[in-house]
């Protein structure tokens, strides 16, 4: 393998443009060459000698990547992959990685037997609050642990035109943000006993899920992974509490923000989190600031070419993307029937 890898992505929407590119970019060893773009030639304006494709098929048969990133809708995200790895290509898939968990599985026989690598797009394992988290319950400042609150809440009432909001398969807020918190859930602290959820439509002419509520039970723990698009009040990030404490951080990680606002992810200065936006920490009685640690979503596509040039593990594996499919499966169920889902029910 030719070092920096070639690579590839299909689809060019609002974050492909505005995330994937740019990260793909400061990655030394990964070369952003190609792109399926259907209509224009929107990445060439940015990337001059990146060349378009107009449909994956032709970007296969040009034979023009050695890893190819797939950023189209989620009901295309298992053929497109499937395709790319008959074709003998590395795959990485915006999340969710597929809309069944079926799906995912046949796509990780597949790689496995063309010694192929499959990853899933998971930054928000590299957002500064959650790397804090981690490093709290690693470190157990907070005692054993009973209870956690992640919140991903947004207010936007109108629907609007975005396929995630569509009657598509694939759509709706819990495989967009769920797979999100359902998978940092399961990073700390493994599969859960049980689950139980709420998911809702709340906003007028709503047809694509815009609330959940989905709790994930532990022995002695619960999390509580929760999102909603009609919440204009402040809530917490996250709320972590232990019996020596407890933790609470407000304000999303700082990158989401600074690639809107094209910012490259360069420096040491990048995904710093302000003092003022650091969460506090509840222990003997006193509340004191803590510091976020460093966002870094740069993480996640290093990994992906160190994993392939240098046979480093993967961070981010189709195992574990098999497991939150299989809860977000079972939260679905958990919703549809008004009852506690165990996991012999889905073997997650």
């Amino acid at each position: 393998m030719t070092q920096p890898l070639r690579t590839a992505l299909v689809g060019y929407g609002s974050v492909a443009e505005k995330m994937h590119a740019p990260l793909i970019n400061a990655c030394p060893e990964l070369d952003l060459v190609a792109v399926v773009e259907r209509n224009s030639n929107k990445c060439e304006t940015k990337f001059p000698k990146v060349r378009t494709f107009r449909s994956l098929e032709d970007l296969l048969a040009a034979d023009a990547a050695d890893l190819i990133c797939i950023t189209t809708p989620n009901e295309l995200h298992f053929p497109m992959a499937k395709q790319c790895l008959l074709a003998g290509n590395h795959v990485v898939v915006d999340k969710p990685v597929t809309i069944h968990s079926w799906e995912a599985e046949e796509l990780k026989e597949l790689a496995r037997s063309k010694g192929l690598f499959c990853s899933v797009f998971q930054n928000r394992r590299f957002d500064g609050d959650f790397r804090t988290l981690q490093k709290l319950v690693d470190e157990g400042t907070l005692g054993r642990l009973v209870y956690l609150e992640s919140h991903f809440d947004r207010f936007r009432p109108s629907v609007s035109e975005n396929w995630r909001e569509a009657l598509v398969p694939g759509n709706g807020i819990t495989y967009d943000l769920g797979s999100h918190l359902i998978d940092q859930v399961v990073l700390l602290f493994g599969k859960p006993e049980a689950v139980f959820a709420d998911i809702q439509k709340q906003r007028t002419n709503a047809v694509a899920d815009d609330y959940f509520d989905i709790m994930l039970f532990y022995e002695g723990f619960k999390a509580r992974v929760t999102a909603g698009m009609l919440v204009q009040a402040p809530t917490p990030k996250f709320l972590l509490l232990g019996e020596k404490g407890s933790y609470q951080k407000f304000h999303l990680d700082v990158q989401e923000q600074a690639f809107k606002e094209g910012r490259k992810p360069e420096g040491d200065d990048w995904g710093v989190d302000p003092p003022e936006r650091w969460g506090n920490i509840f222990l003997d009685g006193e509340a004191n600031p803590l510091q976020t640690v460093d966002g870094d979503y740069r993480i996640f596509y290093q990994n992906i070419a160190d994993a392939i040039l240098g046979g480093a593990e993967l961070k981010v594996t189709l195992d574990q993307a098999i497991s939150v499919l299989k809860l977000i499966e079972a939260a679905h169920a958990s919703a549809r029937d008004g009852r506690k889902i165990r996991q012999e029910e889905y073997a997650w």
